[in-house]
């Protein structure tokens, strides 16, 4: 049996076309931001407190509506069909075992519709890409909530394509026949996602007044962002560089969270992203200010290494390394957890 995320993700590279393996793995330019990710948790450690009485930890939390057993959800990834045939579908169903949120892609391989009919009584949030042509935003939206999404998490840190090598060496541009983004659907065509440097704050209003749905904020890196994205009635901002797939050299995400969380002052819940690999990763992003986390790449190690149930696992060794973090932390809560529980190595 896999017992770790990195053996999940070397059983993955063996199953998995060399090209695939690396646009799930790669990062942009000369991915030090990807990596910056991962070491970033490396440098900080944890500073247990002793004799609490704290009892059996408990993990749950509860995210704009949504019940977690958890506090780390499903980050949106693209492309889920490349790791196994049942992609999404699969995926939505490990998250209903895990107890925990899956925030379905935009370019999801199966269409939300159908993500959420393949799982019973799982939890979908929907990532966005806001599209210049608001009307068909409008109608992807509007999709999103007829199948039951309970918010939007609109990525804003892509006005243009990540220049990642690893996919240009590979020659890796398009999905195989067979396959499409089934959310980008329009008629008889499949649209193109647009990432264009035309979007601005304005389009986040519009979005405000087109649906009553959450909206949280996804690739906030900036503190003065943070400030207007309260302006502009968000209801929680998701710290992230897109796991190193758009600009390289950006500081590792859990770097960026504590004045992120700072510049929010709990007016909203704060998420992150990006090297989480341990549950002492997820107790570290807590302690600094995350009201949860999200992963991406683990869920697909374990799709890709074992379907459904590879990725049910992966979650589910996350809440036992986290409960056992707390235990040792001498925390009962993820609630309690607080900066004082870390400190630079």
């Amino acid at each position: 049996m896999l017992t770790t995320i990195g053996e999940y993700e070397a059983a993955a590279r063996d199953r998995l076309a060399p090209a695939h393996y690396d646009y799930f793995a790669g990062g942009a330019g000369e991915e030090i931001t990807l990596r910056a990710n991962e070491t970033a948790f490396a440098r900080l450690a944890l500073l247990p407190r002793v004799l609490r009485g704290a009892g059996s930890p408990r993990t749950g939390v509860t995210l704009l509506g949504s019940s977690l057993a958890m506090p780390v959800l499903v980050a949106p990834t693209a492309f889920h069909r490349l790791a196994d045939p049942e992609g999404e579908r699969a995926t939505a169903r490990a998250a209903a075992t895990a107890g925990t949120v899956m925030i379905v892609s935009m370019a999801s391989t199966m269409a939300v519709e159908d993500v959420a009919s393949a799982a019973s009584g799982v939890t979908l949030w929907f990532q966005l890409y806001l599209q210049p042509d608001m009307d068909f935003t409008e109608a992807i939206v509007r999709r999103a909530e007829a199948a039951g999404c309970a918010a939007l998490v609109v990525t804003v840190d892509s006005p243009a394509r990540g220049r990642r090598d690893r996919d240009a060496r590979n020659g890796f541009d398009d999905l195989p026949d067979g396959m499409c983004c089934e959310n980008l659907r329009d008629g008889d065509r499949v649209r193109s996602i647009v990432m264009s440097p035309e979007i601005g704050w304005e389009h986040v209003d519009l979005l405000r007044r087109m649906t009553r749905l959450p909206i949280v904020l996804k690739g906030v890196t900036h503190p003065a962002d943070a400030c207007l994205a309260l302006d502009h009635g968000v209801s929680a901002l998701y710290v992230s560089n897109h796991g190193g797939r758009q600009l390289d050299t950006v500081p590792a995400a859990v770097d960026l969270l504590p004045a992120i969380a700072a510049a929010v002052g709990g007016a909203v819940p704060v998420l992150v992203d990006g090297g989480i690999r341990r549950g002492t990763d997820v107790v570290k992003a807590l302690a600094l200010g995350a009201s949860a986390v999200a992963v991406g790449r683990p869920v697909i190690w374990g799709l890709a290494a074992d379907g459904e149930r590879g990725a049910a696992r992966v979650l589910g060794l996350l809440r036992d390394e986290i409960e056992h973090a707390l235990a040792l932390c001498g925390v009962a809560s993820v609630r309690d957890l607080g900066p004082d529980l870390v400190r630079p190595c």
